[in-house]
Parts: structure tokens; C-alpha cells; sequence
């Protein structure tokens, strides 16, 4: 069974080189490259980007470069388009992939045993299309969000009543955006996968977790080292 690792990362950002920034002297996107070199499951590796850092970065973990083409790489770009293009190239460079672990450049808050729970949840139901690390979060529920009107005035944006409490809304999940365990092209290519991000597929069990770290501004890459030392992850290495 072939299990790749495929990390993604733009060049453009609003913090500079955020994918490449020192984390405890090391790369930020080193740690997620190392957590997948650790796990038992993951047998190939993959970087897609149109930045040279980053893929130079990369390929130091081990990480063979698929530069994105410039209609891939800009704001607008959707992250599953540049999977789908970086996918064909994997296949027609050593056949079909099984599960494809999809890897966020700027996160760094990710160990093997995450990477490996998730693989192993997906193996074990043949049914489902992704395991993607996930998290609650009641205060920010959809049924108690706001829209802005033309006239600047709210109003629900989801339609009909919604209590108050918290506790007393259905549970709301949302994506960490650190990786995404998919399988495969059956996933990635199914035309009834969910947006915004349908390359999961239709079929997708979270992976509870105490919430999101990925790396936006400076005091983030502060949380990350924290994370990491307080999880006691191993530094960065071949």
C-alpha cells in the first residue's frame, strides 16, 4: 500500500517566510516534514510550492519538489487544486497512491501518533473518504454568526431559532488545517466531495484535538514552540 505525504505551501504571505521561520532553531515546516518521516505508515514524501525556499527547505526532510504552477499559486488559488496537480505528478512517478497525507507548510503542532491515529482510522473504515483533524468550538457556532447587509445592518446568517447557551447548540466542528489523512484519488477526484475543500471527499470523520496552530503572525510561532515543548516532540532530523 503506498501512503505519500504531500506538504503544500505558497510563497506569498502576509508574515514573509512564515513556512521557513527558526522554531526552536529549526525550519517551521521541518516539524511536520519530521512527524511524517516518523510515521509507520508513510513510505513516500512530496512538497508542492512555487517558492524555492520552500521546496529547497523541504528537500533537506527527505521531500521530493513539484514546483506549482503559477495559476496554482495566488491568493485566489484553491488548495485542492494544487493537490490534484501535485497527485498527477506523485502517480505518474510511482503508480497510485492509497492515502494521501495532505500537510499544511505553516503548522508545525503535528506528531506521528496524530498522523498515524488518522491512518489508521481510515484503514479500518473503508467507507469513509478523509480523517481530518478537527476541533469544537461552541462561542464561534454557525448558528449564532451574523451576516452584514447592504444596508450595514445584521442579521443570521443561518435562518431560524438558535438558543442562547452554548451548551444547548448542536456540536460544532471545525478544521485544524494542519494535515489531511484522504484517500487517495477516489477522494480527491469524487465530484460529491464537500466544500470548501470537496478534494476530501464526501465521507470525512474528525480527529478530535484542542484546536487550531497554524502559524498566520510572529506570536504564533511563540505557541508552536510551546506545543512542541510541552508535547516533549523530538527535534527535526533524517
Amino acid at each position: 500500500m503506498r501512503i505519500s505525504a504531500l506538504m503544500i505551501g505558497r510563497g506569498g504571505s502576509s508574515l514573509a517566510n512564515k513556512n521557513i521561520l527558526p522554531v526552536h532553531g529549526h525550519p517551521l515546516l521541518h516539524w511536520g516534514a519530521a512527524a511524517a518521516r516518523r510515521s509507520r505508515y508513510v513510505n513516500d514524501y512530496f512538497v508542492s510550492s512555487d517558492d524555492e525556499a520552500i521546496l529547497e527547505t523541504a528537500a533537506q526532510m527527505g521531500y521530493k519538489q513539484i514546483r506549482r504552477p503559477d495559476e496554482l499559486a495566488s491568493d485566489t488559488a484553491q488548495s485542492c487544486d494544487a493537490v490534484k496537480h501535485a497527485l498527477d505528478i506523485m502517480e505518474a512517478d510511482g503508480g497510485p497512491v492509497d492515502v494521501l497525507v495532505v500537510q499544511h507548510a505553516n503548522v508545525g503542532t503535528i506528531s506521528e501518533t496524530m498522523i498515524d491515529d488518522c491512518v489508521s482510522i481510515l484503514l479500518a473504515h473503508p467507507e469513509l473518504s478523509a480523517v481530518v483533524p478537527s476541533h469544537e468550538n461552541q462561542e464561534y457556532h454557525p448558528m449564532r454568526s451574523k451576516r452584514v447587509m447592504e444596508d450595514g445592518i445584521l442579521q443570521p446568517f443561518v435562518p431560524g431559532p438558535a438558543s442562547p447557551n452554548r451548551q444547548e447548540l448542536p456540536k460544532a466542528v471545525f478544521f485544524d488545517h494542519s494535515f489531511w489523512v484522504v484517500r487517495g484519488r477516489s477522494a480527491v477526484c469524487d465530484p460529491e466531495g464537500q466544500g470548501p475543500w470537496p478534494c476530501m471527499g464526501p465521507r470525512i470523520k474528525p480527529y478530535m484535538t484542542s484546536g487550531c496552530l497554524d502559524v498566520h503572525h510572529l506570536e504564533d510561532l511563540k505557541t508552536t514552540e510551546k506545543w512542541i515543548t510541552d508535547n516533549g516532540i523530538p527535534a527535526p532530523s533524517l
